[in-house]
């Protein structure tokens, strides 16, 4: 069930707290919004809204017999994509990047945040459709620069559906089936990368895959590999 609000702070906390307080919210439970005014992105980042966006959030139960929690990340990186492929007109390449980041060339369209209460996974994911949010020193774009975008509760709907879709198939198929799809969507192996590891300095390196638990892998100068566990990654072109 799809539940629409006018405004919210942000559609995230909204669900954190309903739980919080001991309420119970299905799998397949969205809450959607027109506005955000206190929307918030990865690393405690700013989340822009913008009528005609896309800005909402779901909840996910895992199971002990579930793929592990953080491949979440991933999985909804794939949903959002999914969706969002099917309204972009021919020309325009969608491209993930790791973990959760939708990209048309450089500029970023839309991204993901996951956040844990008790034994639940709130989901937030957010679209660039109509227009695009003035980020300083980030590429930023809207699906509409690309051609016509979709009216956000069709857009809203479709994703809820794909994401019922890939949900079960992720407790079905397990983990490498993943891996390998988001593989196919995301940014060759190659890929420059610059990343910005939590309390570190950037690292420089090419993309080298996917680990088997979904962390990032990175060629650096020294030849060796270095797996990123979390932090900001950015294309060394971007």
């Amino acid at each position: 069930m799809i539940t629409y609000v006018e405004e919210t702070g942000s559609t995230n906390a909204d669900l954190k707290s309903r739980i919080a307080e001991g309420e119970y919210l299905s799998e397949g439970d969205w809450l959607v919004t027109d506005r955000q005014t206190a929307g918030r992105g990865r690393l405690g980042r700013i989340w822009s809204d913008g009528y005609g966006n896309f800005m909402g959030s779901t909840v996910v139960r895992p199971g002990p017999g579930d793929p592990p929690t953080s491949s979440l990340a991933l999985l909804s990186g794939i949903v959002a994509s999914t969706t969002l492929s099917a309204f972009l007109d021919e020309g325009a390449t969608l491209m993930l990047k790791w973990p959760n980041d939708l990209l048309i060339g450089a500029c970023k369209v839309g991204g993901v945040l996951l956040e844990a209460v008790r034994d639940v996974v709130v989901i937030g994911i957010g679209v660039n459709l109509a227009n695009s949010p003035d980020v300083p020193g980030r590429q930023v774009a809207a699906l509409s620069e690309f051609g016509p975008a979709p009216e956000r509760n069709a857009f809203a709907e479709a994703l809820a559906d794909t994401f019922q879709t890939e949900l079960a198939r992720w407790r079905t198929a397990g983990l490498a089936p993943l891996l390998r799809r988001w593989h196919s969507a995301a940014h060759p192996v190659g890929t420059p990368l610059t990343v910005l590891p939590p309390g570190e300095s950037a690292v420089q390196g090419t993309f080298a895959g996917l680990a088997d638990d979904g962390n990032l892998r990175l060629l650096v100068s020294d030849g060796m590999i270095r797996t990123i566990h979390a932090g900001d990654v950015l294309l060394a072109d971007a």
